[in-house]
């Protein structure tokens, strides 16, 4: 008999304190069909059922169809594209409803196993887990060390205690403390804009690097930074759940294609989840589950591939 998965849609909730904003972020049932163990109750949307797909699951490599599973490292702080439900333990989010779905089309059962962003890429590399999903934007740099599976394009997004009170500007943000998580994209960019101060005369960035996004987002809450950023969803996310204590400063920029990381030795791995991407985009599940999630206005794909061309 295949087996399926029944993927539930997002159901929004608010936080009527702040002081709760990291227990909420980290564990509020936002959605549903998370890894082993997952029932979170469905939302508004639909639940599609997935297959599997007897022809995609051919192409899994035959240790990991031989096993039956595969083990996916993901960084359970990153609400909603992955987080962690009420239980404490199963993980949840649109990015874990897609990958679940790509599971399934592929006959195997998605094992999900949180760990810190920044050790995940290497757990890929070398064998202790099969797959990385957890907000991974493509780069070259990363393009440089595995192989990876675009499925949704994402920006950067500011955001900020509601009224913006402290006047933060992006685009002059000199001698402001700032949240950002380590290990994303956004350290980069912000080290960038710290810089240019500096060669503008202008005082540093003050740059406070968190493990988990969570923390970044509390510590905004709390006052003790003005600002962060974040990919585009778990900015606005933030403002959602903390009741609009929080508010987005301008629009998302530099958008680039979020990639599922793989072994680069396990190519057919990752052609085979590609063509489970494929599969879920050609037949609607894809964006039935960001639709539950309000994601699928902007950033879906119409082709998932591996290793695409990126610039930078």
């Amino acid at each position: 008999m295949p087996k399926h998965v029944i993927l539930s849609a997002a159901r929004s909730g608010r936080l009527a304190s702040a002081g709760a904003i990291a227990a909420v972020l980290a564990l509020t049932a936002c959605g549903g069909g998370g890894g082993e163990g997952g029932d979170a109750e469905p939302g508004a949307g639909a639940t599609p059922q997935v297959e599997a797909d007897p022809e995609l699951a051919e192409l899994v490599p035959q240790a990991i169809r031989d096993e039956g599973a595969v083990r996916i490292g993901t960084d359970a702080s990153y609400a909603p594209a992955e987080f962690l439900d009420t239980d404490g333990s199963t993980v949840i989010g649109f990015d874990v409803e897609l990958f679940n779905a790509v599971a399934a089309k592929l006959d195997l059962e998605a094992e999900w196993e949180p760990s810190s962003f920044g050790t995940i890429v290497e757990g890929v590399s070398t064998g202790t887990y099969d797959v990385g999903i957890s907000s991974f934007t493509i780069n070259e740099e990363r393009l440089e060390q595995v192989n990876m599976v675009s499925y949704y394009t994402v920006g950067t997004q500011w955001f900020t205690a509601a009224g913006n009170p402290e006047g933060v500007d992006p685009d002059n943000a000199c001698g402001q403390s700032i949240a950002v998580q380590a290990d994303t994209v956004q350290v980069e960019d912000i080290e960038a804009r710290s810089a240019q101060c500096e060669e503008d005369g202008e005082p540093a960035i003050e740059i406070n690097q968190f493990e988990g996004q969570d923390q970044a987002t509390e510590s905004i809450v709390s006052g003790r930074n003005v600002a962060g950023l974040a990919d585009m969803p778990v900015a606005v996310y933030a403002v959602e759940q903390t009741g609009d204590q929080l508010e987005t400063l301008g629009e998302q920029y530099e958008a680039a294609p979020y990639g599922a990381v793989v072994a680069q030795d396990d190519t057919e791995l990752a052609e085979a989840i590609a063509a489970g991407y494929q599969s879920i985009i050609d037949d609607g599940t894809y964006a039935e589950i960001l639709a539950g999630w309000n994601l699928d206005q902007q950033g879906t794909l119409e082709t998932a591939e591996v290793n695409p061309s990126v610039e930078g």
